[in-house]
């Protein structure tokens, strides 16, 4: 076992202080007998500049006073110490910085964030390497910052690239960091993360007010949302600080673990299909479909033909079954006689497993299984493309099976402007439904539709694009800290159906912050990392 620690502090304008605050973590993660400490983004400065020489003056450099004290508590605890700063690059870039010092001291690797959010883009450069996985004595880590955890490449790359251990440091008040952003990375790629976040003002105590105003949030929404946190490879956290004040939290975990990327037969990288997500390589184009519907009715249902028609006669526009209900085409069609409503199912058709799109007139559309799993070990001929279907109410592909395990399958879809995604499957583990279905959702500004069994029972659920999402614009609620995250409906204990509104036109906006587009802002760099048959 190996024993790990999350520090959560504050940092201000006093560099200083900050330091102070960093070496005083740091032992604290010694006298509890970690081997490695995790600290937050942006602790020599807080992350807010009056230009961008401003931020180059306080940036660090390797090896000046600042870093040089952190090597060197590092050194007398004989424990590895990962820290993000801003960094002055000798060619003149300015750069937030994950560095990780070893026992001895020793700079063992360092990873310029890919992915700024927001202000950041003001002030700093945007990393041009793809983040390094470092064998170490502890096993092999891959370091990531904040906004790179919000979407899934950088992660992504690290996992398939070996990485056992995560560790993220955040500068975020963002609440949905420790409720999904953060565990769901340990969950789709089965690895631990170790992830450290800010408490106090992320803006100048003098200035806090008068933005909070502006901004018409309460000025405490504007501190760091704390909850640093240690999460095992199911998603499972193992330790959690408190949302407020300096705090760090130790676990002892079996790194290990990582290795095992099975769940229900699949396995979670071996499984993916990389010639198939080539097109996730092209430079970003923009939207250019046209926003779908404001609202639509989506809904789920165990199968029973009674319950589908009347979910149809009811104003239901999409009603999604779990996979292999046994149903015919000609079955659904029927329940759907005389309603505009389109269903969702699969079928097994000799090799292959087929989502099948239909209306009150037949199929319209048919989508195959693009990852073949252990799982349905008749499934030999996978589909070779993700298709998009135009619907009155907007533009939807099908995510059938085992392909919701693949965070890939549903980038395609954001890639082609979709506004929904009708997941029809078979077993959702607990983390599917409140880690893995919601992401999904948030990271590409999907409304997602989702059902399958639990057990002979209808679970899954439906997640929603809420219209509160860019930062620093007007949102039709109060802010609460939550930003990507979807509204979720979940399918009752015991129920046949469930039913909720999504919101088609709310895929347009993908900007969760000024210069920061979960899609079109995507690292490529990962996917180099990727081979591509």
């Amino acid at each position: 076992m190996t024993r790990v620690a999350a520090a959560q502090l504050a940092a201000g304008t006093d560099v200083a202080a900050n330091l102070g605050a960093c070496l005083r973590l740091i032992d604290a993660a010694a006298a509890d007998n970690a081997e490695l400490v995790v600290l937050p983004e942006f602790c020599n400065h807080l992350s807010w500049y009056a230009d961008r020489a401003h931020a180059r003056r306080m940036a660090c450099r390797i090896g000046d006073s600042f870093l040089g004290a952190i090597a060197a508590r590092a050194e007398r605890h004989g424990l590895y110490v990962k820290i993000g700063v801003t960094l002055a690059r000798a060619d003149g870039r300015t750069t937030g910085t994950s560095l990780l010092y070893g026992p001895t001291g020793t700079l063992l690797g360092e990873s310029d964030k890919q992915i700024l959010m927001g202000a950041e883009n003001d002030y700093l450069d945007a990393g041009t390497e793809d983040s390094p996985v470092i064998a170490t004595a502890l096993g092999r880590i891959g370091m990531y910052a904040c906004m790179e955890g919000v979407i899934t490449e950088v992660t992504r790359s690290l996992a398939v690239r070996g990485a056992q251990l995560l560790l993220n440091s955040l500068n975020s008040f963002a609440t949905d960091e420790a409720s999904l952003h953060i565990p769901v990375r340990a969950a789709e790629n089965r690895v631990w993360v170790v992830a450290a976040n800010k408490v106090g003002p992320l803006l100048p105590d003098a200035e806090l007010p008068a933005i909070a105003a502006k901004l018409g949030v309460p000025p405490d929404r504007l501190h760091g949302a704390g909850e640093s946190q240690i999460v095992a490879p199911d998603g499972t956290c193992v330790a959690m600080a408190p949302a407020t004040g300096e705090a760090i939290v130790v676990a002892d975990i079996d790194i290990a673990w990582s290795a095992d990327k099975r769940r229900h037969g699949a396995d979670l990288l071996a499984d993916r299909r990389p010639q198939l997500y080539a097109p996730l390589l092209a430079e970003p184009i923009g939207r250019r479909a046209p926003a779908g519907a404001e609202t639509g009715t989506a809904a789920l249902s165990l199968g029973d033909l009674d319950a589908i028609r009347d979910l149809a006669t009811s104003g239901a526009d999409l009603i999604v079954l779990p996979e292999l209900t046994g149903h015919t085409a000609a079955d659904i069609a029927g329940a759907l006689r005389d309603t505009t409503a389109h269903a969702v199912l699969t079928v097994r058709s000799d090799g292959s497993h087929h989502g099948l799109l239909i209306d009150a007139d037949g199929i319209v559309g048919h989508q195959q299984q693009l990852h073949p799993t252990a799982r349905l070990p008749w499934l030999d001929t996978p589909g070779t493309e993700l298709r998009i279907f135009e619907l009155p109410w907007g533009r939807m592909a099908l995510v059938i099976g085992d392909d919701i395990l693949f965070p890939e399958t549903f980038r395609l879809a954001a890639i082609q402007d979709a506004d929904v995604i009708a997941v029809s499957t078979g077993p959702l583990e607990p983390a599917d439904l409140r880690l893995l279905l919601p992401e999904r959702a948030a990271e590409n500004r999907l409304n997602v539709v989702a059902a399958g069994l639990d057990d002979t029972r209808l679970t899954g659920g439906i997640y929603g694009c809420s219209p509160d999402f860019t930062l620093w614009t007007p949102w039709p609620g109060p802010f609460t800290g939550v930003i990507s995250h979807p509204e979720v409906t979940a399918v009752e204990p015991g129920a046949r159906t469930a039913r909720a509104l999504i919101r088609p036109a709310q895929a347009v906006n993908r900007c969760v912050s000024k210069g920061t587009d979960l899609v079109d802002g995507r690292p490529r760099r990962p996917f180099d990392a990727m081979p591509i048959p």
